[in-house]
């Protein structure tokens, strides 16, 4: 098996860099792997409605689909940027959506994977906003609202929520490995996680068994992937 994990591109206007670089790279994948997994926060912002997505994000969508039309197995978990994703991916183009958590078997290999945003429970702020934009309440308001003016709040909001982009959060790495761990123990071969935007992978060797613990980094600043093929992790970076 041949699958590459990616996450947190936060996908916004198909001018920007990130965007044109991660779409030359999903067309370097077809006919060369068997699984794409995107790791949450793909897309900035996500709201649709009738089928209608936000202009920008056509052509990567398109690409996508292209993809999965080409016999790659497309799976996408939500993050906290980008969810409500199934109605359009899985009911419309029969893409699987993960809304939190994943387990999947690598040839063998049993795997958690997971964008990781609720993995840090010290930040109850977070969690409880997380819950309130989930919720079937949240759903029927902003389905009341045009999409027009949704797209508009989404831009504005994404321009703030990206200061804190920038920080190399290393407390988070923290957490996710020290969660990792606790998963290896319960007996997960690896855990692979987005979010933090930092590209790590360890390996550790338990019962004589070996483990591999991945944050999957960004398409914003370090364009990193994680290449899975035949029992091997390799953690990567594209260079346009």
């Amino acid at each position: 098996m041949k699958a590459v994990f990616l996450s947190d591109a936060h996908l916004q206007s198909k001018e920007d860099a990130n965007y044109n670089y991660l779409l030359r790279f999903l067309g370097l994948l077809k006919g060369k792997i068997d699984h794409l997994f995107i790791v949450g926060d793909f897309f900035d912002f996500w709201f649709c409605k009738e089928g209608k997505i936000y202009p920008d994000f056509k052509a990567i969508i398109n690409k996508l689909i292209e993809l999965k039309n080409s016999g790659v197995h497309i799976h996408l978990y939500e993050g906290n940027h980008d969810f409500f994703l199934e109605k359009f991916f899985t009911n419309t183009h029969g893409m699987e959506v993960f809304p939190e958590w994943g387990v999947i078997n690598l040839d063998g290999i049993r795997t958690l994977v997971s964008h990781g945003d609720t993995i840090d429970t010290t930040n109850t702020r977070y969690l409880m906003l997380r819950k309130i934009l989930r919720s079937s309440i949240f759903y029927r308001i902003q389905d009341q609202i045009p999409l027009v003016i949704l797209w508009k709040i989404a831009r504005m909001s994404s321009k703030i929520s990206n200061e804190h982009l920038a920080k190399p959060p290393d407390r988070l790495v923290k957490i996710m490995e020290a969660f990792t761990i606790g998963k290896f123990k319960e007996g997960f071969d690896a855990v692979i996680l987005g979010h933090c935007h930092t590209p790590t992978i360890k390996q550790y060797v338990i019962d004589g068994r070996g483990k591999t613990f991945v944050t999957l980094g960004d398409w914003i600043s370090h364009f990193s992937y994680l290449l899975y093929e035949d029992g091997n992790f390799i953690l990567s970076a594209y260079r346009p």
